[in-house]
């Protein structure tokens, strides 16, 4: 009887708190729905650009913004569309006189970061004025902050500007002392995706590639930045390569910033340029208020160009909200081009590739789509590999001079886990075969050289077929597409030199193309898909996975990264076509 009292009673708290949790959610929706219209902008005031969440290609809704409730809801990344859209509204606002860039540590991409720059840029053609103040401020931060008319560094604060660096992990030592041996199958010299399994540093193939492409984005960044300070491009190549900024005073010296001060300071030249006292409290309104009085409203119009957002990993199936699923990606081009409303298809990209056969499912809708309408893809950070293999079937492909892309190669890699089961486990594996290739593939043995073969001629046809449809897309014979293949990473501005690129652009470029080619240049309307949940049903479908993220992220730190590699290692199903590593630049 005891026990029948305690479980009732476990059971009755279990459905309290179960209700009390729906109480808060449907409170915090009504709440940010009653508030929704109460975003007001008064007359000079300022738009506050802090730029402290991770940039996503899309925004999403949260309506608990700011409420701070049920341990970290409320904390949605911003997206790269609403951040333009708010530059863009500013500008014409009348009540908004200047922007106020605050930025530290971004996490973004640098083609992000420039989309954002231009955006910046373009504003300032209105004659309003950017303020910018840093305590810290990391090399993608100061290539914003750049296009400020006033840059403030903390006397104590600062700035960095040495040159852009890239690390790789490798784990061939760790390997060799679990007794697990890798089996490796690749198709390319520069195809590096399996080094880190099988040496113990870059090989110099690909050490050439990175050194490459690191230097025509680092190039491309002190250019920018020389261009925005009034400064020659020798002068900014010494300061990077000799480090010459160590404290606030030497940026001063250099002609990097323009102020030394703290941020009350900051403030009161923002008074001054809006004509208020010192005493005077100044407008601010941030960019999660403000995002909501600059959303684009659609105007309903019979053209209509589709953008389509293809963002993370390519995978096989369905797929989630963080990768593209191939199957449910070659049904949103399809509708798409069944749509006789849709006069032209843009693909924004964002993704290091993944599995072969996803890539090839996306890249058939494609050149459907192709025969029936103009597509032009857009490259965002990253479209490598089977991010390359979905945009190479575009009529036009449009990227960032600091994209990376290319990486056209084919890998495919087994573990032979026999010796770690047997010496580390003391597990030891027996087998009946009907025939002589069974149970291949397997990882509880080591494969003999006829079962290599047949993997690797596998790996080869994928290749052969890649660089096949790569030149067909491209217009150049295969000869020539495999002499810039290989599995080699490109920057833009040398994927544009070797015609693997069409256009140096970003989003906006890439939708005035497929305005143009539709005849549809005076009147049209975007229609973004996928469609995106709401906040509700995201929450609900998601929120077990949701809140083991975030403690996993607050447990870990700095190592959830790490772990969130491992993780994705488990979903390398098939032949690959993906990015030689993940890699960050710093």
């Amino acid at each position: 009887m005891l026990q029948f009292f305690k479980y009732t009673l476990a059971t009755l708290v279990g459905l309290f708190l179960f209700f009390f949790l729906m109480f808060l959610i449907l409170l915090g929706i009504a709440a940010a729905a009653a508030s929704e219209d109460e975003v007001t902008v008064r007359k000079n005031s300022i738009l506050e650009l802090k730029l402290d969440r991770e940039i996503d290609e899309r925004g999403e809704d949260d309506p608990f913004e700011g409420m701070g409730l049920l341990g970290g809801l409320g904390n949605a990344k911003y997206g790269l569309d609403e951040i333009k859209a708010s530059i863009r509204h500013a500008k014409s606002d009348d009540n908004i006189k200047g922007i106020y860039l605050s930025t530290e540590i971004l996490s973004a991409g640098m083609a992000t970061v420039e989309e954002i720059r231009n955006e910046l840029l373009d504003f300032k053609k209105s004659g309003k004025f950017i303020v910018a103040y840093n305590d810290i401020c990391s090399e993608k931060a100061y290539y914003l902050t750049s296009v400020a008319d006033k840059q403030f560094l903390n006397p104590q604060g600062a700035l960095e500007i040495n040159g852009l660096s890239s690390e790789i992990m490798f784990f061939k030592g760790t390997l060799e002392k679990l007794d697990i041996q890798p089996e490796i199958f690749k198709v390319g010299e520069f195809k590096s995706a399996v080094e880190p399994f099988v040496l113990d540093k870059m090989s110099a193939p690909n050490r050439l590639q990175v050194t490459s492409f690191l230097n025509s984005l680092n190039n491309h960044y002190l250019q920018n930045v020389a261009k925005a300070r009034n400064k020659s491009f020798g002068d900014m190549k010494k300061i990077s390569d000799s480090m010459l900024i160590h404290y606030p005073e030497d940026a001063l010296k250099h002609g990097i910033i323009t102020n030394v001060g703290y941020y009350d300071q900051a403030v009161d030249y923002m008074k001054q340029r809006t004509g208020l006292k010192k005493t005077d409290k100044l407008n601010v309104v941030e960019l999660k208020s403000y995002r909501k009085v600059a959303k684009e409203e659609d105007k309903y119009s019979k053209n209509r160009i589709a953008v389509i957002y293809a963002t993370g990993e390519i995978v096989n199936g369905e797929g989630g909200k963080d990768n593209i699923g191939g199957t449910k990606f070659a049904e949103e081009i399809r509708k798409a081009r069944r749509d006789k409303n849709v006069k032209a298809i843009v693909l924004r990209i964002n993704s290091p590739g993944g599995s072969a056969m996803a890539s090839d499912v996306i890249w058939r809708e494609i050149t459907l789509a192709k025969k029936e309408k103009p597509v032009i893809a857009s490259m965002s950070d990253v479209a490598a590999s089977g991010g390359y293999y979905i945009a190479m079937a575009a009529d036009t492909i449009v990227a960032y001079p600091n994209t990376i892309t290319g990486s056209i190669g084919v890998f495919g890699i087994l573990a032979n886990l026999e010796g770690f089961l047997d010496n580390k486990l003391g597990i030891t594996v027996d087998r009946v075969k009907t025939g002589r290739f069974s149970d291949m593939p397997t990882i509880t043995r080591q494969l003999n050289p006829a079962e290599r073969q047949i993997i690797q001629h596998g790996v080869e046809r994928i290749y052969d077929d890649f660089t096949s449809k790569a030149a067909a897309g491209r217009n150049m014979p295969v000869a020539q597409l495999r002499n810039l293949a290989g599995g080699r990473v490109w920057s833009g501005i040398e994927a544009k030199e070797r015609g693997l690129v069409d256009v140096l652009g970003g989003l906006d470029k890439a939708i005035e193309i497929a305005a143009k080619r539709a005849g549809i240049e005076k009147e049209y309307t975007l229609k973004k898909q996928p469609h995106q949940k709401t906040f509700l049903e995201t929450f609900m479908s998601g929120m077990e996975t949701s809140a083991r993220t975030r403690f996993l992220k607050a447990e870990l730190g700095e190592m959830y990264p790490y772990y969130e590699k491992a993780k994705k290692m488990q979903q390398l199903q098939g032949i690959q076509v993906r990015m030689p590593y993940d890699f960050s630049i710093q």
